[in-house]
C-alpha cells in the first residue's frame, strides 16, 4: 500500500486526531492547490483545483488537528 492509499484510508475513517498537514498532503493528491491572498492569508485557506473548485477551510490552532465537521465536508467535495 503506497504512502497516497495509507493516506486516502486513514481519512476516509474519520479519525479525531487527523492532522491539518495531512489534509494538505490528501488534498495535493486530487490536484487541489492552496490559493495565497496578499502576503498572509491568516487563518482562512482556500484550495481550489484545475475544474475550479472551491475548498474553504479554517486553519486549525494551536494544535492542528481538523474538525469532524471538516473532514465530512471535504469528504463530500472528494466523493470518497
Amino acid at each position: 500500500m503506497s504512502k497516497k492509499e495509507k493516506l486516502i484510508a486513514r481519512f476516509k475513517s474519520m479519525p479525531s486526531d487527523f492532522h491539518y498537514d495531512e489534509m494538505v498532503n490528501l488534498l495535493g493528491y486530487f490536484d487541489f492547490q492552496e490559493v495565497k491572498k496578499g502576503k498572509t492569508s491568516g487563518s482562512r485557506v482556500k484550495f481550489t483545483n484545475p475544474e475550479g473548485v472551491p475548498i474553504m477551510l479554517h486553519k486549525p490552532h494551536p494544535s492542528g488537528i481538523m474538525k469532524l465537521y471538516q473532514l465530512k465536508q471535504i469528504k463530500e467535495v472528494l466523493g470518497l
